[in-house]
């Protein structure tokens, strides 16, 4: 019998384990290890955010969930890899250290046969000074606990609008090296249907503050499709969506300090500057989780297994070399750790070669570009890629990966909200292939217009709403769950 042992329950790692225990039945293990007690549908929780759902709508215990597949359900959080087992055990294990279930703070040593790595991300407050809800002065979308707050503040803000006094509202990155502009995009542009819906919309300065060099960058180098019989940029379209709604941007940026009402900023020209606010969301950066490794002798090889961002190294080329250099090929295909052939990770845990959009560092050598985007559909896409290869590893079918995930190869679909009204709602709906650009194969764009589309409306915002209600189905194993896609 193999065990499989996932880190991490989000997309990526409930996606990799809950098809994997389908197809292996009960004839080998399935361990899922998170911190978390329950399931959140992220892209949801900027509508948590505005007051349209509730923390019910998003989330779902886990538990029950994975009792009725048959998964072993560990709730806690992973902090040690031990890909050659120890001094007394040659069995490969992770030590975990309880959350719940009764065992809080208990550690225990998990062995394994195959690991994906599917913690996700840290979110790195800390790296701005007063950047985040908890310890800082601006509110987060990240989790459903922090949009539930965030909507208090707005709706404390929409109070004082309509008392008649205005307000600065900033969304977008707090830091230098941020991804996820989209979640971002997706909440100013809700905040922005919701005080028009208010009737308070004159009263409210709304300003998009970014990492990005260029509106529609979102971490992926923008994106081009055909309009009118022309190619189109996504710098054009953006900029012709935040005109249209008044909403003033701030590009380059990267925030270096937060203080009550006001964000301090130095620019791509080396300029500094500051803002006030009454009420900001700006996404943090995202880091590893902080896992370390050892070997059988217990010395530290984290740098071996790890980035320096602390996300996993997987088979792809991290040979330092100029962005004119960077090639669709640098990207991994299998998801597998070049030093140890049984881990693998999926989704924002593995290190990316290198940056989607194009590398800037401004006079003062700050580094200001958006990090790449890897949630979402490419996310379970890599999660079910590296399951359907342990199983056939387990199976004898194949002693290495049978099926590949390539960011340069796959393409993805996104939906990102711009107002939730069943009538009038707002959605701007996006396809893209391949997600990373190959510019050898498609010279000049980096991608393929014809499978490479961009539109806005409310059809847009119907597909949405259906997808949060589909995927949570999925997620809860509900019947005919395999065959929706990822």
């Amino acid at each position: 019998m193999a065990r499989v042992v996932v880190l991490g329950g989000g997309v990526s790692g409930h996606t990799a384990a809950t098809f994997l225990k389908d197809w292996l039945g009960s004839q080998h293990e399935v361990v899922v290890v998170t911190p978390n007690s329950k399931w959140n549908w992220i892209p949801s929780n900027i509508w948590v955010g505005v007051g349209k759902m509730k923390k019910d709508d998003v989330v779902f215990d886990l538990a029950p969930v994975y009792e009725k597949a048959g998964i072993d359900y560990r709730q806690a959080k992973a902090l040690s890899i031990h890909p050659e087992g120890g001094k007394e055990s040659e069995q490969p294990f992770v030590t975990v250290e309880y959350t719940g279930q009764g065992k809080d703070g208990e550690k225990e040593e998990i062995t394994y046969d195959y690991l994906i790595n599917a913690t996700g991300p840290k979110l790195n407050f800390g790296a701005t000074e007063g950047l985040g809800p908890d310890n800082g002065h601006t509110v987060s979308v990240c989790t459903a606990d922090h949009a539930i707050h965030a909507n208090e503040e707005l709706q404390k803000c929409i109070a004082k609008m309509k008392a008649g006094e205005k307000q600065t509202i900033v969304i977008g990155t707090g830091h230098g090296m941020c991804t996820c502009q989209g979640a971002a995009f997706e909440y100013i542009f809700n905040i922005e249907y919701e005080l028009n819906k208010a009737g308070v919309r004159d009263k409210a300065e709304l300003i998009w503050l970014t990492n990005e060099s260029f509106l529609g960058d979102f971490g992926m180098g923008g994106m081009h499709v055909h309009r009118g019989g022309y190619i189109a940029s996504s710098k054009v379209f953006a900029e012709s969506l935040y005109a249209e709604k008044d909403i003033e941007w701030i590009l380059g940026a990267h925030v270096t300090k937060i203080e009550d009402g006001k964000i301090y900023y130095e620019t791509l020209d080396g300029d500094t500057d500051e803002q006030e606010f009454d009420f900001s969301m700006l996404i943090p950066p995202f880091g590893g989780v902080g896992l370390k490794a050892y070997d059988k002798e217990g010395a530290d090889i984290t740098d071996n297994v790890f980035a320096p961002n602390g996300f996993m190294k997987v088979d792809a080329d991290y040979t330092p070399k100029p962005f004119e250099e960077w090639k669709a090929s640098d990207w991994p295909k299998t998801l597998q750790n070049p030093s140890y052939k049984n881990l693998f990770a999926v989704g924002i845990a593995f290190a990316p070669p290198h940056l989607i959009s194009k590398p800037m560092k401004n006079p003062n050598g700050t580094p200001i570009n958006p990090t790449p985007p890897r949630t979402g559909m490419p996310s379970a896409m890599m999660g079910k890629a590296v399951a359907q290869s342990i199983r056939d590893m387990i199976e004898g079918k194949s002693d290495k990966p049978t099926h590949t995930a390539c960011m340069s190869e796959m393409g993805a679909a996104c939906v990102a909200s711009a107002g939730n009204g069943f009538f009038d709602g707002m959605a701007v709906s996006m396809t893209v292939y391949p997600v990373v650009p190959d510019y050898e194969k498609y010279p000049g764009v980096g991608r393929d217009l014809e499978y490479t589309s961009g539109e806005i409306g409310l059809a847009g915002h119907w597909i949405k709403l259906f997808l949060h209600h589909a995927f949570i189905w999925k997620a809860k194993l509900k019947p005919l769950w395999k065959i929706i896609p990822e």
